[in-house]
């Protein structure tokens, strides 16, 4: 061979190439949808990925509030979605009007001193307290196991949480303040499908 490359010869290597990366799990880049905004003045290529990111970029922008303000942000793991963006301080997670039960939940708090959640699921019951510090991601739930949370348990470690729900069958359940609170069902075998939650 002379040392070149026929224009078809080009193309067969790159398909093969293609072929090889893909087979290995290691597939070409593609450009994806564009960034789009998230009603928040925030496109979606910029926004936080996890509720502690979030907390802590909501505390940026709240400088002029003072340094001790309180915030909670968190999301939601929704069947047949996945990962939901990430809400703060009473936005949705979740959804409404589709049937789809949260699986699992992710909570971050700020200037609150942590929080401790706990999560009913189908099959199991109560699963257990799990806790963290401000700024720390708090996780509740299961994912990959289609396996439906029917209630929430939400306490922080100064000052009060409210909570609301939205459930299968009842809709949005009315919301309650305390410390720790609760919302959804259980023995009822019906699926938390949206929740709010403040500080």
């Amino acid at each position: 061979m002379n040392g070149f490359v026929t224009k078809s010869g080009k193309a067969l290597l790159a398909l093969s190439v293609t072929a090889v990366l893909g087979a290995a799990g290691m597939g070409t880049a593609h450009a994806g949808p564009a960034a789009t905004d998230t009603g928040r003045g925030q496109s979606s290529a910029g926004a936080p990925r996890t509720a502690a990111e979030a907390v802590r970029a909501e505390l940026g922008k709240r400088a002029a509030a003072g340094p001790d303000a309180r915030i909670v942000c968190y999301r939601a793991h929704v069947a047949g979605i996945g990962w939901q963006p990430v809400v703060c301080d009473g936005g949705v997670a979740g959804t409404t009007g589709q049937s789809r039960a949260i699986e699992a939940l992710e909570v971050a708090t700020g200037n609150v001193g942590g929080l401790c959640l706990n999560a009913h699921l189908q099959g199991i019951g109560w699963q257990g307290t799990r806790c963290g510090a401000d700024y720390t991601n708090v996780v509740v739930g299961t994912t990959g196991q289609s396996r439906r949370m029917e209630a929430l348990s939400v306490g922080v470690n100064s000052g009060s949480v409210a909570a609301q729900a939205h459930i299968q069958n009842l809709g949005w359940l009315g919301s309650v303040r305390g410390n720790p609170v609760t919302v959804g069902t259980t023995g009822r075998s019906l699926r938390l499908e949206a929740v709010q939650i403040w500080v």
